[in-house]
């Protein structure tokens, strides 16, 4: 080659190189199709529906711009994920879409800085579960007659998991029976969860304290790729 032309490519691959990166490497929030309209988002991302692990991320949106705030590792069901719009109870999969996030509780107090609304657990706070309940899908302080103890979560005797924890509206506002009930985003426990979305304690507690309902935060459940892609919510 003649040093010209080396000289040429070598000043071609350096403008190649310095180009824009590819779109696929813009932060995840800019390529989903939806983010719920607010400035703070939560991605909790698993690699495929069969995954029980993957990671969630806090993202900012500053001046036009999604900015990541923190990460962590994440588990989910430990029957993995499924769209959230076909999904059935008792099948300990994590629902997948985009959400809003009511309000935070925890059996301890709420971390410094946390502004979003805190619930405290006491011992007569229950979630109820049961189908049959003009009660169901919510939180019930003391448990009504309608709700049966065994088809419910007595909040308090989740020491690890509900330390501190945020509800995901899921199947919230307008409950379809036999949907599910009762996912949230909380503390890990021993392991895969029942269909909620876990964290290691220290992030809980920073995303609580991340979190301001001014901004309307939302958290968006996906995988990588396929129809519960986290871009397509």
């Amino acid at each position: 080659m003649r040093p010209g032309a080396a000289v040429l490519a070598s000043v071609s691959l350096l403008l190649l190189a310095a180009g824009p990166a590819p779109a696929g490497r813009s932060p995840l929030p800019e390529r989903m199709a939806d983010t719920g309209g607010g400035s703070q988002l939560l991605t909790a991302r698993a690699a495929r529906t069969s995954s029980t692990t993957g990671t969630v991320t806090w993202w900012n949106r500053r001046d036009g711009r999604w900015l990541k705030a923190g990460s962590a590792p994440a588990r989910f069901g430990a029957g993995g994920l499924v769209e959230g719009g076909s999904r059935e109870q008792g099948t300990n999969t994590t629902p997948t879409g985009l959400f809003d996030l009511p309000y935070a509780f925890g059996i301890e107090r709420a971390p410094a800085g946390t502004t979003v609304p805190y619930r405290p657990v006491r011992p007569t706070s229950w979630w109820c579960q049961d189908n049959d309940s003009r009660s169901y899908n919510r939180w019930v302080d003391p448990r009504p007659a309608d709700c049966r103890a065994a088809e419910s979560e007595h909040l308090i005797t989740y020491g690890t998991q509900y330390a501190y924890a945020l509800v995901i509206g899921f199947n919230y506002e307008r409950p379809v029976r036999k949907r599910g009930a009762g996912i949230f985003l909380h503390v890990d426990g021993p392991g895969a969860t029942a269909g909620c979305v876990s964290v290691p304690r220290d992030a809980m507690r920073r995303i609580l304290d991340w979190a301001e309902p001014g901004r309307t935060p939302h958290i968006a459940i996906g995988t990588d790729g396929g129809p519960t892609a986290l871009t397509r919510y």
